[in-house]
């Protein structure tokens, strides 16, 4: 399995042979699920049973959540390797947030029996497990606390710096994060709006600090980057 950033903490870890394997015997045929999701398509909704932990293999989904109002909040955005819907694993019966694909998408659905015994048959796949957990908890800590004490613009640059060093890969002195996302969805998990993250984006991009499309986003000075989500506290 290709190494990257994002799954730091696998170690040794075969995670697609666990999730996934090549050869599922006949009796494990309805508990190992693959399915392919169009774009736009729901892999679950809020108040749907939580019986399943999701690993995606292909593709890339919005993981999110309404408010009384109505309004869509997005929690976060996940991407080829990334495990989902474990909170499962911790209590939850029914899904508070939903799940959906942002383009053509394959996941590996496995049921929490299951995913309890793959536990017991690799001691590491519970540390795995507890680390996403832990580190998604985290996220969400200091996204709130930027919310809190940060301006737009900071928000933003942090953001953008916390990517590369999750999802990016040391291209010599430079930070390359394929698949970048677009400006409304960068926007949505900042807090702010598309042409708030559009004017910062070509600012960083006229100091020659970064540069993007839509398929990518190549960090020149990753370090730079840092010192200009610190200038504008």
């Amino acid at each position: 399995m290709e190494a990257t950033s994002s799954l730091w903490y696998l170690e040794n870890i075969d995670v697609t042979g666990i999730f996934c394997p090549q050869k599922i015997g006949r009796g494990e045929m309805d508990r190992h699920i693959h399915k392919v999701y169009k774009k736009g398509e729901y892999i679950f909704l809020p108040e749907e049973l939580a019986d399943k932990i999701f690993f995606l293999t292909e593709g890339s989904v919005k993981i999110g959540s309404y408010s009384d109002s109505g309004k869509e909040i997005t929690k976060a955005i996940l991407g080829k390797g990334e495990v989902f819907g474990e909170s499962s694993l911790i209590g939850e019966e029914k899904r508070r947030d939903f799940a959906i694909a942002l383009e053509e998408t394959t996941i590996c659905a496995v049921t929490l029996e299951e995913m309890k015994s793959l536990m017991r048959d690799h001691s590491a796949l519970s540390l795995f497990l507890l680390r996403i957990m832990g580190s998604r908890m985290l996220e969400m800590e200091q996204r709130l606390e930027s919310l809190v004490f940060k301006d737009s613009r900071s928000r933003v640059v942090e953001f953008l710096v916390q990517l590369g060093q999750r999802k990016g890969k040391r291209v010599g002195f430079e930070t390359l994060v394929p698949r970048f996302m677009t400006h409304q969805e960068i926007a949505n998990l900042t807090a702010t709006s598309r042409q708030t993250v559009t004017t910062i984006l070509n600012e960083l991009r006229n100091k020659n600090i970064l540069t993007f499309n839509r398929r990518r986003l190549l960090i020149r000075d990753i370090e730079q980057l840092a010192k200009e989500a610190s200038s504008t506290d």
